[in-house]
């Protein structure tokens, strides 16, 4: 829940930034709905533009939520569905995720799936199992690489200044991979898998170095053009 009018020339200085750089990744910023409109056109195609959470439905009424299609209407070509804080503060369950999954898909949308085991469930010894229901439950059986993008987000690493290791992300994300190749067959061996917790310019090449990840949901340092800038220069240039 970040950002107004007067943060749309930041949009213009990160597009700047990734337009003067060789293509070594894709950029796009998911932002709240009422600033897609306009960031679209700021955007004019450098980077994408994505919504942060969408209804299950087409219309109806559900005041105050706001449909995949009406997110596409406004310009985004993205969304992310069951980010940590919409599971944590709204109760949002894997059957609600894959529901808005399902609908981004339905508007032409990459649905950004995220998941990620707390604190508790990791000092437990279940991260692996959890994210691997999460997977099972929460991502369409006939997603596509083009469909899907998943977002790992270790939720105790998120503002709270403890990073996993190189070999906890590398496990993670292995198993994550698995978990797709068996839900998705061939497909899951393609979607890309974002790590998302606490990526910020200081370690983000380390992070994006690791095998199986293929980008980085940034939280925090994503309100700061000059934050972003930097993570898109990290950017390793890998096969």
């Amino acid at each position: 829940m970040n950002g107004r009018s007067t943060d749309l020339p930041q949009i213009e200085a990160v597009c700047s930034a990734v337009a003067a750089s060789a293509p070594l990744a894709d950029m796009m910023i998911c932002l709240p709905a009422t600033l897609i409109e306009r960031a679209t056109k700021i955007a004019a195609g450098r980077i994408g533009i994505g919504g942060e959470d969408c209804h299950a439905e087409i219309s109806g009424p559900f005041t105050g939520d706001i449909s995949a299609e009406m997110l596409k209407d406004a310009g985004a070509c993205a969304v992310i569905v069951g980010h940590s804080e919409r599971r944590q503060n709204h109760g949002e369950t894997d059957a609600i995720v894959f529901a808005k999954a399902k609908a981004a898909h339905r508007a032409k949308l990459l649905a950004i799936i995220c998941i990620g085991e707390t604190t508790s469930q990791r000092g437990d010894g279940k991260a692996l199992s959890v994210c691997g229901e999460q997977i099972e439950r929460s991502v369409p059986e006939d997603a596509t690489s083009s469909s899907v993008v998943i977002g790992y987000e270790p939720l105790w690493a998120i503002g709270t200044g403890h990073m996993p290791t190189s070999d906890e992300i590398t496990e993670m994300h292995a198993h994550i991979r698995g978990c797709l190749v068996a839900r998705l067959g061939g497909q899951g061996g393609k979607v890309r898998i974002l790590y998302g917790g606490s990526v910020k310019p200081s370690n983000a090449r380390d992070i994006l170095m690791l095998p199986e990840v293929g980008g980085a949901l940034v939280g925090g340092a994503s309100l700061k053009a000059t934050d972003l800038e930097a993570i898109f220069r990290a950017v390793p240039a890998k096969a």
